[in-house]
């Protein structure tokens, strides 16, 4: 059983939203499918750390979540930014099991063990956040301490996985940072950059931290693996 992620696939199955128009996004889901394949065996987890869907509400994402299930392996969901279909866990889990997509899980407030370690992670939020977003980069503070503190009761050592960068162009979200250097994080991966900035964010360390960029455009729409097991 083997660890892998990828974040923002951007799916737009269900709605008029292609990402097709962007550079380096053309035939972009025939390219993921086909590489996921490639890698990923039944056995095998993949983490998906945000920017899943377009769709705006969750009944929006069957086609979307019906093609990720289509594929190998277990899943695991994170939040990002464009997912606006995102609402209560219930209901969630609810939407899941009544279409039977028992091969997608969701990172919330949770975390999910795998031999000695455990996927934990949120959704992170901007290094430059207004005054006005404190509440909310405090939420999710709190949401990767619980995620962290349940890995940590198990006995696993965490892999955080964010959406947004906790790290970016020499500024830091203090809020989340300070949650990874605290706990001793040892890897930490994370998408929503895209395009030209992306180089540089492939791998990097920082007070003992390994970071890693999973966009999927980054990745050349191929899972990383993260782990074996």
């Amino acid at each position: 059983m083997n660890l892998f992620a990828i974040g923002d696939p951007h799916l737009s199955l269900g709605k008029d939203k292609p990402m097709d128009i962007f550079k380096g996004w053309d035939h972009y889901v025939e390219r993921l499918e086909k590489r996921w394949r490639a890698v990923v065996t039944e056995n095998d987890t993949v983490v998906l750390n945000g920017d899943i869907s377009w769709a705006m509400k969750l009944e929006e994402c069957y086609e979307d979540f019906a093609f990720l299930h289509s594929l190998p392996g277990r899943k695991i969901i994170i939040k990002g930014n464009h997912d606006y279909w995102w609402t209560t866990m219930n209901k969630m889990n609810q939407f899941l099991q009544n279409n039977h997509f028992d091969s997608i899980s969701i990172l919330f407030n949770n975390s999910f063990s795998f031999g000695d370690y455990a996927v934990c992670g949120t959704r992170g939020w901007f290094y430059d956040a207004p005054e006005s977003d404190n509440k909310v980069v405090l939420r999710e503070r709190q949401r990767l301490i619980r995620s962290i503190e349940s890995a940590k009761e198990a006995g696993k050592e965490p892999i955080v996985f964010l959406h947004y960068p906790p790290v970016y162009d020499g500024n830091v979200c203090e809020e989340i940072y300070s949650v990874l250097t605290e706990y001793q994080i040892k890897r930490c991966y994370f998408g929503h950059i895209h395009g030209e900035m992306t180089g540089q964010y492939d791998s990097f360390e920082r007070d003992g931290i390994h970071f890693g960029l999973i966009s999927a455009d980054r990745l050349q729409f191929c899972p990383k693996l993260i782990e074996k097991f």
